[in-house]
């Protein structure tokens, strides 16, 4: 059980994020201050924000379970991870820094029109608030599987609202200067609390526990994927060829195309500043994701491997909390507890100011007949962060009920609309005979045909490929179907978009 030590960390931690983030934030006179910070951003501190940012809750509960339930192949994404931010910083920066842009999709409104910018935008929209409402679920599990030892019956909603509402409190005043800081102080404290957890583990499991992970082949780290079928590389989400080829493809869109994550590097001081940024950012994480997975495997063997249900948990996410409650001395549970919070709250923050800023300057201002001067601007820039706090606290209660592990949801979830989205700015940079009719007719034709691949096509040993829309579980069950993997819907989505973008252009010239 949590002592009065681990609470007064907890609150002390809540406090100084607000007091804190409101001190770095300097004044905001403009959208320029508070979305860009100027464009006076040190690239270290932006490379950090990067990490703090994508790596969220997700990370720290997650990806230990996955490592609990199965083995390292995980980390095999880091590779694709820094291959794509590579042709981030090299091919789709210069771009965007040339132009001088204020947001991503600024580079598809000069390329095309007004148009195609808000239908990238609205899509940007409706995909962060599914995923980052799965991140912002992530953050309540532990805090609820505290609650619960403790007695209190708390939900998943109270929780939500309580994370949120400190969250809009400096990143309403603050903007994205607030955010950036308390993301590298945040991203401190979720690592600290991480190798505490890691050091504090390898003294409690046995002395032979790696020996013991290799014999259950759960130390695997490279999956070439070889003995398995070509077709099954397709729907093996952690094997070499999907993680490198997949993983690639879906950080060039979520780093190169996505406004949560270049909002941070366009605030950089110079194209080198943010190439840098990114790049570094790829290193960074294989370190978080080698610590995380890791701690996943040494609680495997803590835990003597037993499964949820054996430890009365209802899902693998909470095997986490359950030893940070359970098995940690008093005042360091409350430090990664605070760690937990730290990484739902840098996630939160910067989608908060990222859907402010695309809603604002892709949207609002597009379409808005009268200009807006800097106050007004301003005024209108935060009421739309808190806007989108309100909005990110319904979405988030919409999984309280899925089984599956946070972080791979998440995922998913994000691949859904990035392949569009990366596929229209390829079409822009690589057909330049392209217009804005047939980026539109490729993104629609791509998000269609990606509804009817997620939810549709299906793979079976027996049967090979099938079509069979969203079947119930038990024919699921029954004929041993398996979706395509998440890292492949990115690849899938972009190819479509360039191929139908492009013949549309050959029809309309013709």
């Amino acid at each position: 059980m949590l002592t009065t030590l681990d609470y007064l960390i907890i609150a002390g931690y809540l406090v100084g994020v607000a007091v804190f983030g409101i001190r770095m934030a300097g004044q905001q006179t403009s959208t320029a201050d508070y979305f860009l910070g100027g464009r006076d951003l040190p690239w270290w501190v932006v490379c950090f924000s990067v990490v703090a940012t994508e790596t969220s809750t997700l990370t720290i509960i997650g990806i230990p379970a996955v490592a609990y339930g199965g083995t390292l192949t995980f980390l095999q994404l880091t590779l694709g991870y820094l291959v794509g931010r590579t042709v981030v910083a090299f091919f789709l920066l210069p771009r965007f820094y040339d132009s001088e842009l204020a947001t991503t999709y600024a580079f598809l409104g000069r390329r095309y029109g007004d148009a195609m910018r808000a239908a990238a935008s609205v899509t940007f929209l409706f995909t962060r608030l599914l995923a980052d409402g799965i991140r912002l679920f992530a953050s309540a599990i532990p805090l609820k599987v505290i609650a619960a030892a403790a007695g209190l019956q708390v939900g998943y909603f109270e929780i939500i609202f309580g994370i949120v509402l400190i969250t809009v409190i400096y990143t309403y005043i603050g903007g994205i200067k607030a955010v950036v800081w308390m993301d590298v102080v945040q991203l401190i404290i979720y690592l600290a609390a991480g190798l505490i957890a890691f050091v504090l583990l390898l003294g409690e499991v046995p002395a032979d526990w790696w020996a013991g992970a290799v014999r259950e082949n759960k130390t695997l780290l490279f999956d070439l994927g070889l003995d398995l079928p070509f077709a099954v590389w397709f729907t093996q989400p952690y094997i070499l060829p999907t993680a490198v080829i997949g993983g690639a493809v879906f950080s060039v869109a979520s780093h190169g195309a996505d406004q949560l994550m270049v909002q941070r590097l366009l605030a950089c001081r110079s194209l080198r500043d943010s190439q840098k940024a990114v790049i570094g950012s790829a290193l960074l994480v294989m370190l978080q994701f080698a610590l995380f997975l890791f701690v996943g495997l040494l609680l495997w063997s803590y835990y003597a491997g037993a499964t949820p249900a054996e430890l009365g948990l209802s899902r693998g996410d909470e095997i986490f909390p359950r030893y940070i409650i359970e098995g940690l001395p008093a005042g360091v549970s409350g430090l990664l507890l605070a760690g937990i919070i730290a990484a739902a709250m840098s996630t939160l923050s910067s989608s908060l100011n990222s859907l402010a800023s695309s809603s604002m300057l892709d949207l609002y201002q597009r379409f808005r007949k009268a200009p807006l001067d800097d106050s007004r601007a301003l005024k209108v820039s935060r009421a739309l962060t808190l806007f989108w706090g309100a909005v990110l606290v319904g979405f988030a209660s919409l999984f309280e009920s899925t089984e599956n592990p946070v972080v791979e949801l998440g995922l998913t979830i994000a691949s859904f609309t990035y392949g569009g989205l990366l596929g229209v700015f390829l079409l822009g940079i690589l057909n330049k005979s392209s217009q804005q009719i047939d980026a539109l007719i490729a993104f629609s034709v791509t998000i269609v045909t990606m509804i009817c691949i997620i939810f549709g096509v299906w793979y079976s040993v027996d049967s090979g490929w099938i079509f069979l829309f969203n079947p119930p579980e038990v024919v699921v069950e029954e004929k041993g179907l398996v979706p395509i993997a998440w890292p492949w819907f990115p690849v899938i989505g972009s190819s479509i978009t360039v191929v139908v973008g492009s013949v549309s252009t050959l029809l309309r010239r013709r």
